[in-house]
C-alpha cells in the first residue's frame, strides 16, 4: 500500500505475467473488477494491451507501449496483456481500497454461486508463485467462457457481466470499510473518471518547461 502521496493515489510497478501462457494462448493476467477504484496504466517498458468490459461498451482490448496512458472507471472487468515484457505503473484512486476488498477475481459462474469456492480460488496465491500461476489457469477457463460469449452470444455476455458485477456490489455493500466509501462517493463525487480514455506520449507536442521539456497530458481520446 502507497502512503503519503498526492491526491490520494496508490502507485504500484506492475509486470505482467510473462512465463508460459495461459489455457487461451495469451499471457496475462487475471481479470477482475473494483466497484469503487478507478484505476489507470502509464506503459514504461515493453508491449502488451489491457482488456476492458463494461457494461455500454461491451468487450475492447487496447494497446499499451512504453508512453501509453489508458485509465478506465470502477466497474469496469479488466485484464493485462503481456506481449513482450510489458511494465505498467499503475495508479490507483481511493489509496488502499482495493486491498480492502474493491476487487473481486472473475472465476465464472461457480465462484460467483458460492463464496467458499469463491475464496478458495482466490487464496491460491498464499502458496506462492505456483499458487499464483494455478490462479491465473482458472480465471483465464472462466474467461475464455466469457469471451465466448462476446462472440457468439451477447444477451449471454451482458448476464455474466451483470451477475459478476452483482457479486461484488454485494461484497461492498456487506463490508463495512467499503459501504462507509460508497456512501462518501456518492454524496461527493471524488471521481472524474466515468468512461476510459488513452493517451500517447510521443504523439504529444514537446514543450519547454521549468525543469526539462514537457509533453502535456492536456485531454485523452475515447478507448
Amino acid at each position: 500500500m502507497t502512503a503519503n502521496l498526492i491526491g490520494n493515489v496508490g502507485l504500484t510497478v506492475l509486470k505482467v505475467y510473462d512465463t508460459d501462457p495461459g489455457p487461451d494462448g495469451i499471457r496475462a493476467g487475471c481479470a477482475h473488477v473494483h466497484g469503487l477504484t478507478d484505476e489507470a496504466y502509464f506503459g514504461i517498458a515493453g508491449a502488451g494491451a489491457i482488456e476492458l468490459h463494461d457494461r455500454e461498451t461491451g468487450f475492447r482490448s487496447i494497446p499499451i507501449t512504453k508512453g501509453t496512458y489508458v485509465q478506465f472507471p470502477p466497474w469496469t472487468l479488466h485484464r493485462s496483456v503481456s506481449t513482450d515484457g510489458l511494465e505498467v505503473l499503475a495508479v490507483m484512486g481511493n489509496l488502499g481500497l482495493a486491498e480492502r476488498g474493491d476487487a473481486r477475481i472473475f472465476f465464472g459462474e461457480a465462484a460467483d454461486a458460492d463464496e467458499d469456492v469463491y475464496a478458495e480460488l482466490r487464496d491460491l496465491v498464499k502458496t506462492g508463485a505456483d499458487g499464483a500461476l494455478q490462479r491465473r489457469v482458472r480465471a483465464t477457463e472462466a474467461y475464455m467462457t466469457l469471451m465466448r460469449n462476446w462472440r457468439e452470444d451477447r444477451p449471454a455476455y451482458r448476464r455474466t457481466l451483470e451477475r459478476f458485477f452483482g457479486r461484488h456490489r454485494e461484497t461492498i455493500e456487506s463490508t463495512p470499510a467499503l459501504s462507509a466509501w460508497a456512501a462518501k462517493s456518492e454524496s461527493e463525487a471524488p471521481s472524474a473518471v466515468t468512461t476510459a480514455g488513452r493517451w500517447q506520449a510521443d504523439q504529444s507536442d514537446e514543450v519547454f518547461g521549468m525543469c526539462g521539456t514537457l509533453r502535456q497530458v492536456d485531454s485523452l481520446s475515447s478507448a
